[in-house]
């Protein structure tokens, strides 16, 4: 083949550096790096965001709150954020040092509306003793809720045990307040002895 027979390429065939490619560019390495770590996040928060949904269910399931303030109390105890409205409380204690033990309930169920501090339950207990106690026999049903409020307060207590220091009680920690809660709830041949006449309140 001759020289002269070589046609050369014309203008159209060069590439055109304005022309659009189809093909998508390639990927920057930084692009694909940010990818990743794009995607390690979103998997990692999913991951957290399902534990925490796990760890609610169990929550409820062991402590089973009957109310919203229960749920939410609960949810702020576990994180330590949990706190008794001090006006209630206050009140709470003038009512029951005045033997006003369902003015002294109300006002401690609203210092305490999920039901979280154990102090707080320890005075509901002994307002339940306080007011069902008599000479002659107690009230079962004031006496089983003051069980009920006594066992709450020493499962929330550091180790189990809760003392109150309050001059104005007899009983000062809650294990004492729950056995004597549990004595009067038993019925036996005690129950027909007269000395039972002078005995007093604790």
């Amino acid at each position: 083949m001759s020289p002269e027979s070589v046609v050369p390429s014309s203008e159209s065939d060069e590439l055109d550096p304005n022309s659009c490619d189809p093909r998508p560019a390639a990927r920057t390495p930084s692009s694909v790096v940010k990818g990743r770590v794009r995607e390690q996040v979103v998997r990692g928060a999913g991951l957290v965001v399902a534990l925490v949904y796990a760890a609610m269910i169990v929550w409820a399931y062991a402590r089973q709150p009957r109310t919203i303030a229960q749920v939410t109390g609960g949810l702020s105890a576990t994180i330590g954020a949990y706190r008794v409205e001090p006006r209630s409380y206050a009140d709470g204690l003038q009512f029951f040092r005045r033997d006003q033990f369902v003015e002294a309930r109300a006002a401690f169920a609203r210092a305490d509306p999920a039901e979280r501090d154990a102090q707080t339950q320890f005075y509901i207990a002994y307002s339940y003793y306080r007011e069902g106690w008599g000479r002659l026999y107690s009230t079962d049903a004031l006496f089983a809720k003051g069980l009920e409020s006594a066992n709450k307060a020493i499962a929330l207590a550091p180790g189990g045990r809760l003392v109150v220091d309050d001059p104005d009680l007899q009983m000062h920690s809650a294990d004492e307040l729950k056995a004597e809660l549990q004595r009067g709830l038993e019925r036996d041949l005690s129950d027909l002895n007269p000395m039972r006449l002078f005995r007093t309140r604790k």
